[in-house]
């Protein structure tokens, strides 16, 4: 800006940088009443300005981890819930078995006991198909059924979800293995026996599930707590006192009068001159 060739009287040129001033102070309490923040670049504080934008940028990154979280919980739980139903259905079997158990004799129920079994036995392995969640199911246990849960900003701190077979074949309940033929098959104890010990890895993948999903968990309400915990502290830092910023409005905008009614004043003894005319 040019300066003026205009010339001003002191006690003029005084009043007229107090305005100034208070203009200036005006325009930034108005812009940190409608912002909310005191400092809304590096140029009203540097160091708060970085400072809060590296705790916004890192609540940030936290949060996107939190989704894969909350997406891996969900994974977790879609493989429990295909374990918690083929537990059903083994129990189904078990009580087929022990039915059979007292109608050795009959071979019509045989048959009849037979067609029950297996339809549940094929149900597992569709169970097990059925498990998977976003693309992977911790059930088949796949090359691609490994999931990696990132925990930090950085990605370093992760836990390692590895899916385990659990079809009949793995359970050592499929139709070669314990063929269901009545009296004249394999041993009904020998079925009974391999039920209980099918239940008995379910429970062991039942209980590392349940173990991960314990640490995700654990992970996910440490994780929200320390996104609120950087956000408060860029807050802190950059959030402005608005009755603090109101009160100094009221206090500038009669500072701002009271100048205006100065300046008047200095300039009554440049007029003083018209009345020489």
């Amino acid at each position: 800006m040019a300066i003026s060739n205009i010339s001003l009287s002191a006690g003029m040129r005084s009043n007229l940088l107090t305005l100034q001033n208070t203009d200036s102070l005006l325009t930034q309490t108005q812009n940190r009443l409608s912002t909310g923040k005191k400092v809304n670049s590096a140029l009203d504080n540097a160091q708060s300005f970085f400072s809060a934008k590296a705790n916004t940028s890192r609540a940030s990154a936290l949060d996107s981890r939190k989704d894969g979280m909350g997406q891996a919980i969900q994974v977790v739980k879609s493989a429990d819930a295909g374990i918690s139903a083929i537990n059903s259905l083994l129990d189904q079997a078990a009580g087929i078995v022990a039915t059979a158990k007292g109608t050795q004799s009959n071979t019509s129920d045989d048959v009849a006991l037979k067609a029950q079994f297996d339809e549940i036995i094929s149900q597992i392995d569709t169970i097990v198909s059925d498990s998977g969640y976003q693309g992977t199911n911790l059930l088949k246990g796949g090359a691609t059924d490994i999931l990696d849960v990132i925990f930090n900003a950085s990605g370093d701190n992760k836990l390692t979800l590895t899916g385990v077979s659990s079809d009949t074949v793995e359970l050592g309940i499929d139709a070669a293995t314990l063929a269901f033929n009545g009296a004249t098959g394999a041993s009904l104890d020998a079925i009974s026996a391999g039920i209980t010990a099918a239940k008995a890895t379910l429970e062991a993948t039942s209980t590392s599930l349940s173990g991960s999903l314990g640490v995700i968990n654990a992970r996910q309400e440490f994780t929200n707590e320390m996104i609120n915990t950087l956000q408060v502290g860029a807050d802190k830092l950059t959030l402005a006192d608005t009755n603090e910023e109101g009160a100094n409005m009221l206090a500038l905008q009669t500072r701002q009068q009271l100048g205006t009614i100065s300046l008047s004043l200095a300039n009554q003894s440049s007029q003083a001159v018209l009345r020489l005319f």
